[in-house]
């Protein structure tokens, strides 16, 4: 395989590893609008208090979860229109936000195996705090609350040492509802289950941010370096041109340096090696024709 195939194959693999990624992107978005809106959370952040443990993570949650969707979705972007336009800025902005996701993935994948059990820890906290002052107040609010809490997760109560509930709590579990699980179960195991969907959009996360960094280095060199790229310029002598005297030529050549962005100084390099002829450059369909004093470039066209 040739320099020009491994750079286009190289460029299908960033436009479906961006693909790829701006459907992760969305995704992680989708998700975490639904764990922050949804109603299982939702009911839990009702009833902490403010500046809790569980509110904090909620909110942390939250910002970092749609700051890692919007970095995964603006790489894409700018990769997949990189690779299309070979743009080396375009690359390299792509490159930047796939490490910073890459970086933010590996301080919450750490973050989760120092403390596996920190959301749980803080919700079952919550729920706890919740239910001691449903049982000690009087019917109101705060047990309207609580209720709110075992309707969303299905349970009621919690396990208690003691084989009989007292009157109070007898008050906040029916007896039709007395056999259902627990609610401290049933929050740890709706938790659980949320945090394996989370590691393994974290591990997919991963894996993606790293091949499209590696395939975005990999182009962004191409680029740099100007060969095997579908759309490099292409060079042919103009020999109408060779007929002009000196100082036409030195004319023409400042003019043609100007269009291409060139300085003057290194306008020579627009002839040709050994005959002298001026060039013709075509960049991404683009001509550039130097004209002479009284010259139409639309009449010598036709």
């Amino acid at each position: 395989m040739g320099p020009r195939s491994r750079v286009r194959v190289a460029k299908c693999q960033m436009l479906v590893t961006s693909f790829f990624v701006l459907l992760l992107g969305l995704l992680l978005a989708t998700g975490v609008v639904l764990t922050y809106f949804g109603a299982h959370f939702a009911v839990i952040r009702r009833v902490s208090p403010e500046g809790s443990p569980y509110e904090a993570l909620h909110h942390w949650a939250f910002f970092t979860g749609v700051s890692l969707a919007g970095l995964l979705g603006l790489g894409a972007v700018l990769s997949a229109a990189a690779a299309v336009r070979e743009a080396g800025r375009l690359m390299a902005s792509g490159f930047l936000c796939f490490a910073l996701v890459f970086c933010a993935l590996v301080q919450v994948a750490f973050w989760r195996l120092r403390n596996p059990t920190q959301v749980e820890d803080a919700a079952l906290d919550t729920y706890d705090l919740a239910y001691d002052r449903a049982v000690r107040s009087s019917p109101g609010t705060q047990r309207q609350e609580l209720l709110a809490i075992q309707d969303t997760f299905l349970c009621c109560g919690k396990g208690s040492p003691s084989s009989l509930p007292g009157s109070a709590e007898a008050d906040l579990c029916p007896v039709e509802e007395a056999a259902s699980q627990d609610c401290l179960q049933s929050i740890r195991s709706f938790l659980r289950t949320h945090g394996h969907i989370v590691s393994v959009l974290a591990s997919v996360g991963l894996a993606s941010t790293v091949y499209a960094m590696l395939l975005s280095s990999f182009l962004w060199f191409a680029i740099c370096s100007g060969r095997s790229l579908d759309r490099k310029g292409t060079y042919a002598l103009s020999p109408r041109w060779a007929q002009a005297g000196p100082a036409s030529r030195e004319r023409e050549d400042g003019d043609a340096a100007g269009l291409c962005g060139l300085p003057l100084a290194s306008s020579p390099a627009l002839r040709g090696p050994e005959t002298g002829h001026y060039l013709i450059f075509q960049r991404m369909g683009t001509f550039f024709l130097p004209t002479g004093p009284g010259q139409d470039p639309q009449e010598d066209a036709e």
